[in-house]
């Protein structure tokens, strides 16, 4: 019998045979929740975000230790070099399945039938393993056999062209988003399935797209073009539904203003010295700010500039209408609330910090001890 761990996946076994983020996220986020993660990589080179730097890890003794790209999204498992090309290699992989409740494969369709390893192979195989392939387009449709890279699906998903100023090109995300989010869905189908396990006692294929996930995502935007038939457009910092509901130049920087309903917005008139604003009704409501956003915006945008951020920020934060700074990233990992959280740390034998999951339970942060394993295995 599997020895019992306090996080909730302790006893659970995953074999990762993905690289580069959205199979690895995934990976990494079991691992977090307490699975035992078996990372498969090519002999030699190993993941390919190893050598996707600079900047690049390093120990005491100056030894290269990876990317930091490759460290972002592999804490918490044990690696193995194994050359899946040979024979040998492949009854290495069929052997830690073999006690895997779990495998986690991004290989493009078909990609794995000549080594025997392919997801049909496998639940024939081992029918209790929960397979799950992550590809860019998923295992049908006419673009089932391409390759699948974020910054494509970002474009392809619709995304681009929701995200940038109105008067400017279509703009991708400042990090992989549809990575990430696939590996985050795939997580969660993971669970289903296992779940689903538990009470029939068969295991399951999980089929994961990046452009599946990122059209899912779309969100109210996707609802708002099904609703009138009008695709929207690029609004910079602007909200499609809600105004005022943006960034907004202080006389010292930037800040957002996140008005949420027609009370917020009277209070955020009262302290900016217009209270009439409140309840004029060309404002007075959401659907009326909507409709006369262009004459609203530079009245309210006019009357921030004469504040300082912090002074502005803590008023509304007194009455409750929503505010904040614009960080950069120095600015985030120095922030008290991100520090009292401990969102920063330092994993077991780590030669960085690394970022910790936003999963606490029972008051517990779900984070995997030890950070990203050397190729091969951990000392």
């Amino acid at each position: 019998m599997r020895p019992r761990a306090s996080k909730p996946l302790g006893g659970l076994r995953v074999v990762e045979l993905a690289r580069v983020l959205a199979g690895p996220w995934c990976g990494q986020l079991l691992a977090d929740l307490g699975a035992e993660v078996v990372k498969v990589e090519r002999p030699g080179a190993g993941d390919d975000t190893r050598h996707w730097g600079p900047p690049f890890v390093t120990d005491e003794d100056g030894a290269n230790l990876g990317a930091a790209y490759y460290h972002s999204c592999n804490r918490g498992k044990r690696s193995v070099a194994i050359d899946i090309a040979t024979a040998r290699g492949q009854a290495e992989v069929r052997a830690l399945l073999a006690d895997a409740d779990v495998v986690i494969e991004n290989y493009k369709v078909g990609g794995l039938v000549k080594y025997g390893l392919d997801p049909a192979r496998l639940r024939a195989d081992f029918p209790r393993l929960i397979v799950c392939s992550i590809t860019g387009f998923g295992q049908t449709g006419p673009y089932a056999h391409r390759a699948g890279y974020d910054f494509i699906v970002q474009a392809m998903s619709g995304f681009m062209s929701l995200t940038g100023e109105p008067d400017g090109a279509p703009q991708k995300a400042g990090i992989a988003y549809a990575d990430i989010f696939t590996g985050m869905y795939a997580t969660v189908a993971i669970l289903a399935a296992l779940r689903r396990r538990d009470v029939t006692g068969a295991g399951a294929h999980v089929d994961m797209a990046l452009l599946d996930a990122q059209v899912a995502v779309l969100a109210n935007q996707a609802a708002n073009y099904l609703a009138s038939g009008v695709a929207p457009k690029r609004m910079g910092n602007g909200h499609a539904n809600v105004v005022p509901y943006q960034a907004f130049a202080t006389a010292d920087g930037q800040l957002v203003v996140a008005v949420g309903n027609d009370g917020q917005y009277r209070k955020l008139c009262a302290i900016l010295g217009e209270p009439q604003w409140g309840d004029d009704p060309r404002f007075a409501t959401n659907a009326a700010r909507l409709a006369n956003r262009a004459e609203l915006i530079p009245l309210l945008a006019a009357k921030i500039a004469t504040w300082e951020a912090q002074p502005l920020s803590l008023a509304l934060e007194a009455e409750g209408v929503p505010a904040g700074p614009i960080n950069d990233l120095a600015g985030v990992f120095a922030d008290p609330q991100v520090i009292a959280r401990g969102l920063r740390f330092r994993p077991e034998g780590a030669s960085i910090d690394g970022v910790a999951s936003p999963i606490v339970i029972d008051g517990e942060r779900m984070v995997a001890a030890t950070g990203a394993p050397p190729l091969g295995g951990r000392p």
